[in-house]
């Protein structure tokens, strides 16, 4: 089946609010493309300025994280109905560096992936191995683990909105990408899995991004893999270039 590709900027700890809507008025042209979705997941201080500054382009707005309860005493937590309230579409669950800086465990992933779907926001769900692990040979085990307890209570109707994000972390912001075949052989995997769970209807509905280092010289030819719909783009998706990415050719 055809999935319509996602491609998405995930920002991280950059930009005050004014560099920010700086950064989107440069963007906003050279992201310009009705073929694919385009995402900017931005800090949440950034938040809302950036709604305001996209409105009317083919611009999505995501954050980069919430919290799995409602409301609370929850200091310096965002809650889901505040990001719909700012007018999110879309948020990073479980990205490596909040698993590995901040301690988050695959079942605080699969919290907020539920959340996040039980308020119309689509989670875009990150997994990936380190270096010792693809070392080691057990890639394909760790990412099903990440994958299966991410999607655990959540319905087949559920999971085909979700967007997986599939980072090895030893490509992460090191220049080093994964070569073609490295992350088609992994995204497949995660569709295979995904087929396991649910059904193949699912498994054929579910977009699967690549991340890590990726840039306008290697988008093309990932872009271009069976089961890989895109991108989660980190350092280029705070330059021009990411025009370049969004309009891969």
């Amino acid at each position: 089946m055809s999935r319509r590709k996602i491609i998405a900027g995930n920002w991280k700890m950059n930009k005050t609010p004014s560099e920010a809507v700086a950064l989107v008025n440069e963007l906003k042209p050279l992201v310009a493309n009705d073929d694919v979705d385009v995402v900017f997941c931005v800090p949440a201080i950034d938040i809302v300025p950036v709604v305001a500054a996209v409105k009317g382009s083919n611009i999505q707005v995501g954050a980069e994280n919430m919290y799995f309860e409602e409301s609370g005493a929850y200091t310096g937590e965002i809650a889901p109905a505040m990001l719909v309230d700012a007018g999110v579409k879309y948020v990073v669950l479980g990205h490596s560096e909040r698993r590995e800086y901040f301690g988050e465990t695959n079942d605080d992933v699969n919290k907020k992936v539920r959340k996040a779907l039980e308020h119309d926001l689509v989670p875009i769900m990150c997994c990936g191995e380190s270096l010792k692990q693809r070392e080691q040979g057990v890639t394909m085990d760790f990412v099903r683990q990440q994958v299966k307890v991410g999607l655990q209570g959540v319905t087949a109707e559920e999971a085909k909105k979700v967007v997986i994000a599939y980072e090895p972390i030893w490509a992460i912001g090191t220049g080093v990408t994964a070569t073609t075949e490295q992350a088609q052989e992994v995204c497949a995997a995660i569709r295979v899995c995904i087929k396991e769970v649910y059904d193949g209807a699912t498994a054929d509905a579910i977009r699967i991004q690549y991340g890590g280092s990726v840039n306008a010289a290697t988008a093309g030819e990932l872009f271009a893999q069976v089961d890989i719909d895109g991108g989660l783009v980190g350092g280029a998706s705070l330059k021009p270039e990411f025009g370049d990415i969004v309009n891969y050719k």
